[in-house]
């Protein structure tokens, strides 16, 4: 059961991630979206962490903190930051975890840096604070929505605590579609709901029947659907959403859409040398084929 939940979380949701955050008006974020002229915001901050630049990011993050010292956002980012770092440090971040289970059990031989795990409880209970104060403000609502998922990325990827890890994916997912019911514009929110359809929906039949009978939701297509529509319309988590639908089509075989998703991510980030990697993986194009 260990080996299968491996597969519920994933890195970016943070990515993780991602991964969810702020006052969603649609539009992804592209590499010419932010003005090196402008002062530091969430979305300078998440172009960093999506291009490996780590302490960058904090900086940007902790800036847009001392200027809105009210805003959940701000913290729930920082925390995304420290934990995708751990993850790139771990070895977490390439695609090829999340489409063969024995990767991570046989080569993970690092240990968690307790100091970055301190920092990134720290910034959880910051963000959460801040949330509590104004539980029914949107950007307070998708703050929660994010930290339950950052923290649930930690305790199956990083601590291999799969039924914490489960149970606070559902309470995240639950969130999510509180949220969505009064703002269905919030598209990032959305990649929580397509995250736990979609990796759930992987799993083996026996191990589907007991993750549904613990809550959880298994639909693949609507999981697929609703990253697509993050990955569309989505901000601060779009070009998370753009790498679970790489990975969703590298399980699938569908390498031309693999090749275009992580084209599109390659030219966006370009410092992120993952997506290069993985592209090089997929071997020179086939005949015939349309890149």
């Amino acid at each position: 059961m260990a080996r299968h939940m491996l597969l519920i979380q994933s890195m970016l949701r943070i990515l993780l991630i991602s991964g969810l955050l702020g006052s969603v008006a649609g539009g992804a974020l592209h590499a010419d979206a932010i003005s090196e002229a402008r002062p530091a915001t969430l979305e300078a901050g998440y172009r960093q962490m999506y291009n490996l630049q780590f302490a960058q990011a904090h900086e940007t993050f902790r800036d847009w903190e001392g200027i809105h010292p009210d805003d959940p956002l701000a913290a729930a980012s920082d925390a995304a930051q420290y934990l995708f770092a751990e993850f790139d440090r771990m070895h977490i971040l390439q695609s090829e975890f999340f489409t063969h289970d024995q990767h991570f059990i046989t080569d993970h031989k690092l240990t968690p840096d307790p100091a970055r795990k301190q920092r990134f409880r720290e910034a959880l209970a910051v963000s959460r604070g801040l949330a509590n104060r104004n539980p029914r403000e949107s950007t307070a609502e998708f703050a929660a929505v994010l930290c339950d998922g950052l923290e649930s990325d930690y305790m199956a990827l990083i601590e291999k605590r799969y039924a914490a890890s489960f149970a606070r994916m559902k309470a995240s997912r639950t969130r999510a579609e509180k949220l969505l019911a009064a703002n269905p514009t919030y598209y990032d929110a959305w990649v929580a709901v397509g995250l736990e359809n979609y990796m759930l929906s992987v799993r083996p039949a026996p191990v589907r029947f007991l993750l549904r009978v613990g809550g959880g939701q298994t639909d693949k297509a609507l999981g697929l659907e609703k990253l697509r529509l993050a990955a569309e319309k989505g901000h601060y988590l779009a070009p998370f959403a753009r790498l679970l639908l790489a990975v969703a089509a590298l399980r699938d075989h569908h390498q031309d859409q693999v090749r275009s998703l992580l084209d599109g991510l390659c030219h966006d980030f370009p410092e992120n040398p993952l997506y290069a990697l993985e592209l090089g993986r997929l071997g020179p194009i086939a005949a015939g084929s349309t890149p």
